[in-house]
């Protein structure tokens, strides 16, 4: 497994071994370079205890998560294997640092959320996408990617990023799916980068695939998941990494990854600390958002089906879903005359690299009466521009 030369192996020097080897006797050591103010008796009374700095993030809030995790997804989930984070993004933005050098290069889905690739560009990765073609659903094209792993370009692939459910498709990876890219993954000793926020959130009542790459075993996989979307919540600023893999990479992984993380310490002991009573309201607010999404989706449904030259394209799970109509519609000129004429806006298919033109991606999450409205005016536009 390739790891970035950014990132040492943390190999322990002689100081430290001494320093671990005298605390694991019992030994209580006077640290004459301490500058942590809350060891020193000066802390504020405001944020009373002593802060311990711990590059994962403090152990009981993470016991705290695996256990949710556990209970909410029924399979076995070790604290030991959870970094918590402010966001998926600095997720991303981590493992792009722990996994490529300088012009390496991961895979990522298209159409898909531009944030990969924005943030690829700010860690001097670079992106190629591998299609999602639509048939009678969306399905990953393992041959393209077989054939990009395959090319001169290759041997400097990193990782395959895999959204789970897709954003804007909503479409969820089937298990086969799942099974195909970790033994690519395998094959080729890369690893996958899988963002699974909206796995929780499926769209049909007979469900989605079951399947998560979260706690993968076949190859190393980081899982990424937070509260922006367990808990319907974009100021709840907790997110996480959960690694799995084999036992000697994981631990290599997890070594460096340490490296990174206690470099930044990137998650807030005063909102970890609220991480079980954060946990304890997602059930509630899972169903709230699904409620709402579903709703919209039916209404959604509704208004398209009169106005033939307009499908909606299912989405399985997210908050989102596709509207497609013919592509001699300019979507530029489209949205700016629903601005001009409606005061409403929406976001185009090339937004999200969607492979054609005629294409526009509609949010669930809206009150119904302002869906409904919305997406009244935006059809009466579709139907004037044809």
């Amino acid at each position: 497994m390739f790891f970035s030369a950014r990132v040492s192996d943390d190999t322990i020097n002689p100081i430290t071994a001494a320093e671990q080897a005298a605390r694991n006797s019992g030994e209580a050591l006077l640290n004459l370079s301490d500058s942590n103010p809350t060891r020193c008796g000066l802390g504020p009374v405001v944020l009373p205890g002593t802060y311990i700095p711990n590059p994962q993030g403090p152990e009981l809030d993470r016991r705290a998560l695996a256990e949710f995790l556990e209970r909410d997804q029924s399979r076995v989930v070790s604290p030991q294997h959870l970094y918590l984070l402010s966001s998926t993004s600095q997720g991303y933005a981590y493992l792009m640092k722990l996994l490529c050098d300088s012009g390496d290069v991961v895979l990522a889905p298209v159409p898909g959320y531009p944030l990969v690739e924005q943030i690829a560009n700010l860690e001097e990765v670079r992106v190629i996408g591998y299609p999602l073609q639509l048939h009678d659903e969306w399905r990953i094209d393992l041959t393209r990617i077989n054939e990009i792993l395959g090319s001169p370009e290759g041997g400097r692939v990193r990782a395959i990023v895999a959204i789970n459910p897709n954003n804007p498709t909503g479409s969820y990876l089937q298990t086969d799916e799942i099974m195909r890219l970790s033994e690519i993954a395998a094959e080729h000793d890369i690893a996958i980068i899988a963002d699974e926020v909206f796995h929780e959130y499926p769209l049909h009542e007979t469900g989605r695939s079951a399947s998560r790459f979260a706690g993968n075993p076949k190859c190393l996989t980081f899982a990424l998941d937070g509260l922006s979307k367990q808990l319907a919540a974009p100021q709840a600023k907790v997110a996480w990494i959960e690694c799995s893999g084999p036992g000697p990479t994981l631990a290599a992984a997890q070594r460096r990854l340490d490296v990174i993380l206690d470099a930044f310490l990137p998650t807030s002991t005063i909102i970890a600390e609220r991480l079980p009573e954060l946990l304890a309201a997602v059930p509630t607010q899972r169903e709230r958002v699904l409620e709402r999404c579903r709703e919209n989706l039916s209404t959604l449904r509704n208004l398209v089906a009169t106005h033939p030259s307009v499908n909606l394209l299912e989405p399985a799970g997210g908050w989102s879903a596709l509207l497609r109509f013919p592509a001699h519609i300019d979507e530029d000129s489209l949205v700016t005359r629903l601005i001009g004429t409606y005061k409403t806006t929406v976001q185009p298919g090339y937004f999200f690299d969607m492979p054609l033109p005629g294409f526009v991606s509609v949010s669930l999450l809206l009150p119904p009466t302002d869906f409904r409205s919305g997406t009244e005016k935006l059809l009466v536009e579709l139907q004037n521009g044809c």
